[in-house]
């Protein structure tokens, strides 16, 4: 669980808070198990009894996105499993992981893309190690996200597979004013 999703949490407590659904005692003490938790299970027993709770649907270890002459995108809250492939062929991939469900501290990401350009946006505090990755006739990059090849503290990606006739990009969403992208 990422400082993001914790805060989001904290939010929605925040707000059963000021629609009086929960106790200052009862918030303080849902607040602190919150910020202690390290996992999206540890935090569903604070938020389970409030409308709209977090609801965990339980992550697949494997998911395979595919697109032909497409745009393939994820954003927003979506679930994320430990190992993506994504396959596209003619086609743009952006994989927004921002605000993304991820129960797992590592995500790997299996790259088989032709002719089209793969975009990661990572979440703050996230590192990524594209070692792995074969490129064909393209290019990769890194903007500023911190890369290892092994995980550290925080939600680590590993990125592998193959690049061919196109462009990597790995960043961080970008902001200004109150657009995001």
């Amino acid at each position: 669980m990422s400082d993001a999703d914790r805060e989001r949490v904290a939010q929605s407590l925040q707000s059963a808070l000021g629609e009086g659904r929960l106790t200052l005692e009862e918030f303080e003490q849902r607040l602190s198990g919150v910020l202690a938790a390290r996992t999206f299970g540890e935090v569903e027993a604070f938020v389970a009894d409030l409308p709209g709770s977090l609801v965990t649907a339980p992550a697949p270890e494997r998911v395979e996105l595919r697109t032909t002459a497409a745009t393939l995108k994820r954003g927003g809250r979506w679930v994320v499993a430990r190992l993506l492939v994504v396959v596209a062929k003619a086609g743009s991939v952006k994989l927004d992981f921002t605000d993304a469900l991820i129960a797992h501290r590592v995500v790997e990401i299996e790259l088989d893309v032709y002719a089209g350009s793969t975009t990661l946006v990572l979440p703050r505090g996230a590192s990524v190690n594209i070692d792995d990755v074969e490129l064909v006739a393209g290019s990769s990059s890194v903007r500023n996200v911190p890369t290892s090849p092994f995980p550290e503290q925080g939600l680590h990606f590993v990125v592998r597979g193959k690049q061919r006739a196109g462009r990597l990009l790995v960043r961080h969403q970008r902001r200004f004013g109150r657009w995001r992208w």
